[in-house]
């Protein structure tokens, strides 16, 4: 997997239905650069030079989980690796058969979509389940409400990693969309993979201020995404190498990094 350019973080829905989710999960002030399709995806990753991408799907309502499972599953090939979904309103046991059922080995949470903390405590059963057999990325931090925005912080991923130390966890937006300071005073340097995305761009921020929290942390612990399509993966990618990293450090963000946590969850 050396040199390969791998996205953790791209929102795919069945065609069908796709305009109409892009339209029900809305970030306040953003606009869609995609048009959230499997073959608008695989464009852009043309386009882009990604080869592979983790496709994340979100289930908001448990009636939903099975299904959302399903359809994500059937897309495993040899450039989009699934990204199923759980939700604390079904138990562990049903939420296991699920994933186990459709064959997929990484999860999604989405607190502002699905409603449920990263404390909540029926999601804590789930990751003890885990262990060390799933990849677990969430998002973290604002898009939302008040409400919403409360129910995922950096402080909330601390202390998951805590609790969970063989969780294979990545934490959106490094940690913290919108609250960058909090997210690097409670986890730089801790042992949790961050995932770069910055709605509408990593660009909109500093390089330096990017640049200092990616060394301060590891670059062997920072996942390139995009959060198609909300992004151009291509622009996002731009934005990594304008940086200023070395060549080492882009080549482990750009696909070295997620290689490792995934393991053999990638395409062979």
């Amino acid at each position: 997997m050396n040199d390969v350019i791998i996205d953790a973080h791209t929102h795919i829905w069945p065609d069908k239905i796709a305009a109409i989710a892009l339209g029900g999960n809305r970030v306040e002030g953003l606009e869609a650069r995609g048009d959230g399709t499997v073959s608008g995806l695989t464009n852009d990753m043309a386009a882009s030079g990604v080869q592979i991408s983790c496709c994340l799907a979100i289930a908001n309502e448990a009636r939903h989980v099975d299904s959302v499972n399903r359809f994500v599953a059937g897309l495993a090939d040899e450039t989009h690796v699934p990204f199923g979904t759980v939700h604390v309103d079904l138990s562990v046991e049903e939420n296991l058969a699920s994933l186990q059922r459709h064959g997929v080995r990484a999860v999604k949470i989405h607190p502002l979509f699905q409603k449920f903390g990263l404390d909540d405590p029926r999601l804590w059963e789930i990751f003890e389940a885990f262990g060390s057999d799933y990849a677990v990325i969430t998002h973290v931090g604002e898009g939302g409400d008040e409400f919403t925005n409360s129910l995922s912080n950096p402080r909330m991923i601390r202390d998951l990693t805590r609790q969970f130390p063989d969780l294979r966890l990545m934490a959106c937006h490094f940690g913290g969309y919108k609250i960058l300071d909090d997210a690097e005073e409670m986890l730089a340097g801790t042992d949790v993979v961050l995932e770069t995305s910055w709605p509408p761009s990593l660009a909109t921020l500093r390089p330096e201020r990017v640049r200092d929290l990616i060394r301060k942390h590891g670059a062997e612990r920072i996942v390139f995404g995009s959060d198609w399509p909300m992004t151009s993966p291509a622009e996002e990618i731009r934005a990594i190498e304008a940086l200023g990293l070395t060549d080492d450090e882009t080549k482990l963000v750009l696909g070295g990094t997620l290689a490792s946590v995934l393991g053999d969850r990638l395409p062979s």
